[in-house]
């Protein structure tokens, strides 16, 4: 891709990672991935969502991975993983399940984290063999499993037919996006981020997004206009943590809270107050914590019994 994918300077400049691969999923697809930091460290993959690429997670990796193995991927068609026509659910799932079977040793325990259509990712593969050989604990942020549209709030009109079929066709456009201007960073910011973005955070994910390509871009916002994977919440047996925007116009609240209603091992749902969509970008400092309070707990530490745990809803600011 010829256009510049990420900024190259600050805290959401990726660094370069210690070793890449090549993994091949079941039908063939050729996903990138990285691996950062000590070999010999606690395990944490990362999944990023719609329209994004592993320079997304550039301020997780790079606080992470001073003493964590870090692993990143690109998902099919996103950054340096080739398009592929198998644009599901599935096709999800046996990604994260390849990514995991070559990054870690077998009954290696990790936490896994999915952001957005990242999370849906997860919910996807939850009942897999590989991924409960491999989830210690999950950490899910700003992520829904149905009624993606129907719920949005991307369009400023009052829920209701109207406005679930406008916000399909928008999400799904095939416009380009064309380059990152001024108008293009105000656009982004009011889609997927909160009022309070900082420029730089609003400029490094400007950068992402607009480096999708189109077609791809439109043939997953298809496959999220039609997702149901409420089932795959209920199968979701890890510890699972959650984390929310308050302002989040594409996945709002409203999901974090169903799934924590649903889930058979919530630990937390924190939701941040005037955040966006864009939460490890816009509130690197919390989610790296969450992360950080996962391993400790269920992968350097002792796990507690399955279902020890009930929901805990805690509000922080920025």
């Amino acid at each position: 891709m010829s256009r510049l994918t990420h900024v190259t300077s600050g805290p959401y400049a990726p660094p370069a990672p210690a070793r890449e691969l090549t993994v091949v999923s079941a039908d063939g697809a050729r996903l990138h991935v990285e691996v950062h930091g000590p070999e010999d460290a606690p395990p944490v993959v990362l999944a990023h969502g719609w329209t994004c690429s592993t320079a997304f997670w550039a301020a997780q990796i790079r606080e992470l991975a001073v003493d964590h193995r870090v692993v990143a991927y690109d998902q099919r068609g996103h950054g340096r993983s080739p398009a592929s026509p198998a644009c599901s659910t599935r096709a999800l799932a046996d990604d994260l399940e390849a990514v995991l079977a070559q990054t870690l040793e077998r009954g290696e325990r990790a936490v896994i984290v999915g952001h957005s259509m990242g999370g849906m990712t997860v919910m996807a593969a939850a009942a897999r063999p590989r991924f409960r050989e491999h989830a210690a604990a999950v950490l899910l942020c700003s992520t829904g499993s149905s009624r993606l549209v129907a719920e949005s709030r991307v369009l400023p009109l009052r829920a209701g037919g109207l406005r679930t079929w406008l916000t399909a066709r928008v999400l799904a456009s095939r416009a380009p996006l064309g380059p990152v201007t001024p108008v293009a960073r105000r656009i982004l910011k009011y889609v997927t981020m909160g009022p309070g973005s900082a420029p730089h955070m609003v400029e490094a994910c400007a950068r992402i997004v607009h480096a999708c390509p189109r077609t791809v871009r439109h043939a997953w916002a298809l496959v999220l206009a039609q997702l149901d994977l409420d089932h795959g919440v209920r199968e979701l047996r890890a510890p699972t943590a959650i984390v929310t925007g308050t302002a989040d116009r594409l996945t709002p609240p409203v999901h974090a809270r169903a799934l924590v209603a649903a889930l058979p091992h919530p630990v937390g749902l924190t939701e941040l107050p005037g955040m966006g969509h864009m939460t490890p970008v816009e509130a690197p400092e919390l989610v790296n914590g969450k992360i950080r309070e996962l391993v400790t707990e269920y992968v350097t530490g002792a796990p507690e019994e399955a279902g020890a745990d009930g929901p805990e809803r805690i509000k922080e600011g920025s």
